[in-house]
């Protein structure tokens, strides 16, 4: 069993957690825990509960064998369970845990929603071009051919397009799949590079900023209720952003607070990535000593802001979108109507 590359959803890694913190705060042993959630568990979740049976029973600690299964816990989840295994206090950082990934599931669906009505646009505006190439166009060409209508350059395109889907379906098949590869292979190679172009768009920028800072934040609170030392922790959340600016932001930070200094003042030093009221409250946290609570009600706070900031972009994106279909569609329409028009034309002169 390749373990490295086995996967389970979102619920069902909630539902594992959560099952794990229930047995385990009433007493049951971690071992009489796995064997318990052995009965009704099955596909990959099964797999991992087998593989953490059988690590367990070699001695092993139960972070080691998560560890063996890196695309369903993450190096922050690993971190938070072996500081707590060390401690003893297994069962009230699973608790932490399970509604930290709850937290994290309500947050990524909320903006993955947000996305769905323009990706619903885009795909009704692609099936009625196809629509309009393979049934409409190929019928007025023939009334176009026959009375020998000079055509516009659109109507010639709409005509070339309709061939192309139906005269060279599997050489442009193969086009369209080699384009989608080129993408993907660009993407895999030069992630860093692609992901900068796009972050660097107006409305995505502030807004991949603001789900950035809310899931540092989150994480750095996560990790400092375990007990993980801070530097720890932001050499840890540098990997749970996406943004290469505030990376390093972070990892400045890390080296300020290496150096002696607070965190505070390593992110006053980067005013023009981190919001000045984050700043002031993970300040005040450090003067009163509690600072995994104020970066918690930091990431509550951005959590608020992606919301306001999800439902401004989609007020702007969906009448924009709207309007582009609109001009799109009646563009081709017009493409069709005209030569009909000039087609009336030839026969009124007649």
């Amino acid at each position: 069993m390749n373990s490295s590359k086995i996967t389970i959803s979102d619920s069902e890694k909630i539902g594992l957690i959560s099952n794990l913190t229930t047995m385990l705060s009433a007493g049951i042993s971690i071992l009489d825990t796995i064997d318990s959630l052995l009965e009704d568990s099955k596909g990959n979740t099964r797999k991992i509960l087998e593989a953490v049976r059988t690590d367990l029973t070699q001695g092993k600690h139960l972070h080691t064998s998560f560890s063996e299964f890196p695309l369903v816990f993450d190096n922050v989840t690993i971190s938070i369970l072996k500081a707590s295994e060390e401690a003893g206090t297994l069962d009230v950082t699973l608790k932490d845990l399970r509604d930290s990934t709850k937290k994290e599931m309500e947050f990524s669906d909320k903006v993955k929603g947000a996305f769905i009505y323009p990706v619903i646009i885009v795909f009704v505006f692609m099936a009625v071009l196809i629509m309009i190439l393979i049934v409409v166009i190929p019928k007025f060409e023939t009334v176009f051919s026959r009375m020998k209508v000079t055509l516009p350059l659109p109507t010639k395109i709409m005509i070339f397009l309709s061939h192309l889907l139906l005269q060279e379906t599997i050489p442009t098949l193969a086009g369209v799949s080699l384009f989608v590869v080129v993408i993907y292979l660009l993407y895999k190679t030069k992630k860093r590079a692609f992901l900068g172009v796009i972050f660097k768009l107006p409305v995505i920028s502030k807004l991949v900023k603001e789900i950035d800072l809310t899931r540092f934040t989150r994480s750095m609170a996560l990790l400092l209720s375990s007990g993980i030392p801070i530097t720890s922790a932001l050499d840890l959340t540098r990997n749970v952003v996406l943004k290469h600016e505030l990376q390093v932001t972070i990892s400045d930070c890390r080296e300020s607070v290496m150096s002696g200094k607070k965190l505070s003042e390593g992110l006053k030093l980067h005013k023009k990535i981190v919001p000045s009221i984050m700043i002031k409250i993970i300040e005040a946290g450090e003067k009163s000593g509690s600072l995994e609570k104020s970066m918690q009600e930091v990431s509550e706070f951005l959590d608020y802001q992606v919301s306001k900031s999800l439902a401004s972009a989609l007020t702007i994106l969906e009448p924009v979108l709207m309007v582009v279909v609109g001009v799109l569609v009646g563009g081709m329409m017009l493409s069709i109507i005209a030569p009909i028009y000039g087609l009336i034309g030839q026969i009124a002169g007649r």
